[in-house]
């Protein structure tokens, strides 16, 4: 009944509200973010959503858009300024995606959405976490974050999945601000501590079909 009936309402009233409340943050954010690391303010990347159906995500932009002298973008290391880590460690570059959870693309709980390279490496029971929107936050964010390795983290996303509920949902909500509060388990540089998820489900499989 939650899931159907009041999950999304409430997902409207609260990201209404947040963008309500926080939109001189949203607006400085903005200012120092064309200041800092110059135009378009707004980062897009495409992300598969509820039934794998794919949206526009927006975060504000932590990377320039340095490149070497072939025209390459460098690598996201590199790219990464120290206002863009202070960004990240603060998730004050999430914050665009109260629009999302306004829009419907994504709810105030729930997995977060990955990269669309991803989708064909999940197992069946792994690709149950687009049985429900994806999150601002969620289960795994409030239990390890970008410390938690892979199968970890997707089995978490699983258990959110199959427990879904208005106390769980109000329980992450809170621990997920403590946590953002506290600045833990925020990695900087996510890629560069948990690794890309294709790369290694593929290795994973050569290196089963070799043994």
């Amino acid at each position: 009944m939650y899931l159907k009936y009041i999950k999304r309402p409430m997902d409207i009233v609260l990201s209404l509200l947040a963008i309500i409340f926080l939109s001189p943050i949203l607006a400085v954010t903005a200012i120092l973010v064309r200041i800092n690391l110059g135009s378009p303010v707004l980062f897009k990347q495409q992300r598969p959503g509820k039934d794998g159906k794919i949206f526009n995500i927006y975060k504000f932009r932590s990377m320039t858009d340095a490149k070497d002298e072939n025209g390459k973008l460098l690598p996201d290391e590199a790219r990464l300024t120290k206002f863009g880590k202070l960004l990240r460690k603060t998730s004050l570059d999430e914050l665009p995606e109260l629009f999302c959870i306004l829009k419907g693309d994504m709810s105030v709980i729930g997995p977060r959405p990955l990269l669309v390279s991803y989708l064909p490496y999940y197992t069946e029971e792994e690709s149950h976490r687009h049985d429900v929107r994806p999150g601002l936050s969620g289960l795994a964010q409030i239990e390890g974050r970008n410390y938690l390795d892979w199968d970890s983290r997707l089995a978490t996303d699983i258990e959110y999945v199959k427990n879904v509920s208005f106390a769980l949902d109000v329980s992450i909500i809170f621990k997920t601000i403590i946590k953002a509060f506290k600045g833990e388990s925020i990695a900087e540089d996510p890629i560069a501590i948990e690794g890309n998820f294709a790369e290694r489900r593929k290795q994973k499989q050569n290196s089963e079909v070799q043994s």
